[in-house]
């Protein structure tokens, strides 16, 4: 029995026994407000003057490990419940765990036009402070809010949510991962493995798709005599650090905003890489669309149409930036997951390729809309895996009014955190949570199975949704498709535990056995 299966069940179980007190003080509390009780009175850690919780949260003298933030959002649930407040925390506002899907709901219904998303501070004052000579009014759509949130995403979500413009990518995206497949079947050793860090080639190849999706250029991330010093190389490595650092600079004391730690001035230096490269691309993009004529909005790229659309360039520069930053990490650590329960779980993993033979029997006709469309059992298969070991261990929002939530009154500025992790795999909202069960996000399949829409949201809810969810779906689609249809996957070293970087994952090395399916006469 694995780790990660220990701690589902150990979650269920406590959830069964809280779940009647649970339900009891949601409907006294909504009956009538004298049940209502004060913010004071929500459970959680004790703050101690001067030092707050913060110090619960240093090295060494800590008692929680920030860099393992989905084993703290277990310890909370199991010691106080439903609804946990961290507060005292030097320079942030309270965090409000809530392990109530219901409740997540509510919130969720209740937001306005501009939900504040508590995400990413020190992206903020980079962009907000750092860089105003650069953003200036556009702030993007990542640690932006308010209007200029608002104002940016009206302008780039049509383009970027609609299913024709995310559909015209299917040819390039399989381009690159045919090229990344091949790469892939080089490296493997004399055992048929691929290699220890084969996490960073799943890194490249994540890139090279965004990148041909947000600057409409192929990086040459796949280039098998890429240079450690190559542009590509580069960008990952920024990636990784501003994203994997964001618990550090946020949760522990945070000293960068007062004066330039050497942790903030890195992340400066990285941020200022990305929007140089960012700019670079999208200049060429501009010139080679002043060199169409006459070409129908329909046949344009994702970038051209922004491009044609804005005089100013700036709003395709930050959503690449945007698209960059956020993206690489997390669809890599996504995938990275995907694999390894592909690999241990033979008997899905064939059940998919008997899906992908029947629509593709042909292993080298190319992939279209229709033919995804049809991979019904695949896109189950990767809800299975985000529920059971969703990649975003959590979501959230800060307040913009006051609320009662489970039976509390909550003042507004408060971060209100939705453990993903945790409720995904709660009895009292999910049937079997501890079964890996694709069927049950399959219609008909899935008629035994119970599952509340809001315990698990792996791109998040309403308005502030992952903007880029679409193209991410379909890179992993293809990569899946591709890659499965034409070969077995296996595991055959010791059981990986997942941790929490940015993104939640396997930690070690992923040496899966790659081996060519023979077909049948």
């Amino acid at each position: 029995m694995t780790k990660s299966y220990r701690a589902c069940v150990d979650v269920c179980k406590y959830a069964t026994r809280q779940s009647s007190q649970a339900t009891t003080a949601i409907c006294e509390a909504s009956n009538s407000h004298k049940f209502v009780k004060p913010y004071s009175a929500i459970p959680g850690p004790k703050p101690i003057p001067f030092l707050g919780n913060t110090w619960r949260l240093l090295p060494v003298i800590g008692q929680y490990d920030v860099s393992d933030v989905a084993r703290l959002s277990e310890l909370f649930y199991k010691e106080y419940g439903k609804i946990v407040k961290l507060s005292g925390l030097v320079g942030r506002p309270d965090l409000l765990f809530i392990y109530d899907a219901d409740e997540i709901e509510k919130v969720y219904r209740n937001e306005g036009p501009t939900p504040f998303r508590p995400s990413m501070p020190c992206l903020v004052k980079y962009k907000s402070e750092v860089r105003r000579d650069f953003f200036g009014k556009y702030g993007g759509v990542v640690g932006v809010h308010g209007e200029p949130w608002k104002t940016f995403r009206t302008k780039v979500q049509k383009p970027i949510l609609q299913m024709s413009t995310v559909m015209k990518y299917v040819s390039p995206i399989e381009e690159v991962t045919s090229d990344f497949i091949g790469r892939m079947m080089e490296m493997r050793d004399e055992n048929g493995e691929t290699p220890a860090d084969f996490d960073n080639e799943i890194h490249k190849w994540a890139l090279e798709c965004i990148g041909r999706v947000s600057l409409d250029v192929r990086l040459g991330c796949l280039d098998r005599n890429l240079s450690s010093d190559s542009e590509a190389l580069k960008i990952i490595d920024a990636a990784k650090y501003a994203l994997r650092n964001i618990a550090i600079m946020e949760l522990r004391f945070p000293f960068w905003r007062y004066f330039p730690t050497s942790l903030w001035t890195r992340y400066v230096k990285n941020m200022d890489y990305f929007v140089e490269i960012c700019m670079k691309h999208i200049d060429a993009a501009m010139e080679r669309l002043k060199e169409k004529r006459d070409v129908e909005d329909e046949d344009l790229s994702l970038i051209e149409r922004i491009l044609a659309n804005e005089k100013d360039p700036k709003t395709a520069y930050i959503l690449a930036l945007d698209l960059i930053l956020v993206g690489i990490d997390t669809i890599s650590m996504a995938v990275c997951s995907i694999l390894y329960q592909l690999a241990t779980r033979p008997a899905e993993q064939e059940k998919l390729y008997r899906e992908l033979k029947r629509i593709l029997p042909d292993k080298n006709e190319p992939l279209d809309a229709r033919k995804l469309d049809q991979m019904v059992y695949l896109k189950a298969f990767v809800k299975e895996v985000f529920r059971m070991y969703s990649t975003v261990i959590g979501n959230g929002r800060t307040l913009q009014e006051d609320a009662v939530l489970l039976g509390y009154r909550v003042p507004k500025g408060v971060q209100v955190v939705f453990p993903t992790l945790v409720t995904g795999s709660m009895e009292e909202y999910v049937s079997e949570p501890c079964k890996f069960a694709p069927e049950r996000w399959m219609k008909g399949e899935g008629r035994d199975y119970r599952t509340h829409p809001f315990a698990s949201l792996p791109y998040g809810y309403g308005a502030r949704m992952c903007l880029g969810r679409r193209f991410a779906d379909l890179e992993i689609q293809v990569l899946l498709a591709k890659l499965v249809r034409s070969y077995r996957l296996e595991f055959n070293r010791e059981p990986l535990r997942y941790k929490v970087t940015f993104m939640y994952a396997p930690d070690g090395e992923l040496k899966f056995k790659v081996i060519p399916r023979e077909e049948s006469p």
